[in-house]
């Protein structure tokens, strides 16, 4: 009995010992890095390789690796990304995701592998209601949340009548559901657009003859570069005041120039907010890469660091899901648009702000107009009825 009980030593001591650390994290990150759409994509990749850069490249102090896939926009390109980056790459977090459309192809991919999958952007509303699952977060918005900040606006100005105009598809839905969910009031038009329609002529000559009291828009990218071009071109700037979201931004207002100064656009972030933490990256990114970084990519910079806040608090052992999920729900970490905190449904509880595009003495930037909702949750929060990991 004695060898007996001696011989199980070795294996009692070994059961004892804390899980081991992974020797390395590393990261799937899909967005769209080509055609008119990678002026998105772009500050999303820069934002993440500046995050891991602050961080000595490392997560949670375990030595990292970002993968980047290309998505081109096609949510079948998305899908086989994805399962490279599960199968052979063997991610243990998956980021990114610029597009709705590509996100909810590889929704289920993802989550039912029980690997972690921060949105960096998108946001369709099922995955924030009744398809919510504990191993997805969004660390940006509900896709409807920034229009319903417009919304609001657009009602306490006592602003009626007002024209509304969105790609075809799942997000350019949810943004326009979302502002007339708060204007509360009849549109004068509702329109959308093919996805990656560039010429909008036919639609602003029907927005003409419509003589609407504003126009609202949801046109992300290259989109959002044409629209406010050409709805500038048409004269139409000078008689009807205009309001966006994402048409207009920090990286596309250096190509838009005058045609968008005195436009405004709601969301959750801005290179104007000043907070000490906002100055950090907004320096360090300038300083990196020559360019003044959008919304995307403050939410890629915060879901690299809401990773390495989860992994630091596991102490590294990526093995123990639903100790890294519920160190994620805390997120204990410093973010780049002030107060955030997660919803029972992993979606942030965040300020939306009104801005406006303004001539500076250094060329054009983003000025802070109003905060429009504060500690805003989204519309479907309700509707998640959280599983356990």
């Amino acid at each position: 009995m004695r060898l007996t009980s001696l011989a199980a030593l070795p294996l009692l001591a070994l059961l004892a010992q804390p899980a081991l650390a992974a020797d390395k994290v590393k990261i799937g990150f899909i967005t769209t890095l080509s055609g008119p759409e990678a002026v998105l994509g772009n500050p999303m990749r820069d934002s993440a390789n500046l995050a891991l850069s602050m961080l000595g490249g490392k997560i949670g102090g375990v030595p990292a690796e970002i993968v980047y896939g290309d998505d081109q926009q096609k949510p079948d390109v998305g899908r086989q990304l994805a399962e490279k980056m599960l199968q052979k790459d063997k991610v243990d977090f998956v980021t990114g995701m610029l597009g709705s459309n590509v996100l909810l192809a590889v929704y289920q991919q993802i989550v039912r592998t029980h690997t972690i999958l921060v949105s960096a952007n998108a946001g369709p509303h099922q995955f924030a209601g009744d398809q919510c699952s504990p191993y997805y977060f969004n660390v940006a918005q509900q896709s409807d949340e920034s229009s319903e900040a417009m919304g609001q606006y657009l009602h306490d100005q006592h602003i009626k009548n007002v024209y509304a105009m969105a790609p075809d598809y799942n997000a350019g839905k949810d943004m326009v559901g979302g502002f007339k969910r708060y204007l509360a009031a009849p549109l004068a038009g509702e329109a959308y657009t093919p996805f990656g329609q560039l010429d909008y002529q036919p639609e602003i000559s029907r927005i003409r003859a419509a003589k609407p009291g504003a126009v609202f828009v949801f046109y992300p990218g290259g989109m959002g570069i044409q629209f406010v071009k050409q709805f500038a071109q048409s004269g139409l700037k000078d008689e009807i005041p205009f309001y966006s979201t994402n048409a207009i931004d920090e990286v596309n207002l250096p190509v838009l120039k005058d045609a968008a100064v005195g436009d405004y656009t709601s969301l959750y972030w801005g290179e104007s907010l000043d907070l000490p933490r906002n100055h950090v990256y907004l320096d360090a990114f300038r300083k990196r890469y020559h360019y003044t970084p959008n919304s995307l990519g403050a939410g890629s910079f915060d879901a690299i660091f809401l990773i390495d806040s989860a992994v630091k608090a596991v102490h590294g052992n990526l093995a123990d899901k639903a100790a890294l999920i519920a160190a994620m729900e805390k997120a204990d970490f410093q973010s780049v648009r002030g107060p955030f905190a997660f919803n029972t449904n992993h979606h942030p509880i965040e300020n939306f702000y009104l801005f406006r595009a303004v001539k500076t003495a250094e060329g054009y930037g983003m000025k802070t107009e109003a905060t429009i909702f504060t500690a805003h949750k989204d519309h479907y929060y309700q509707d998640c009825h959280m599983a356990k990991p």
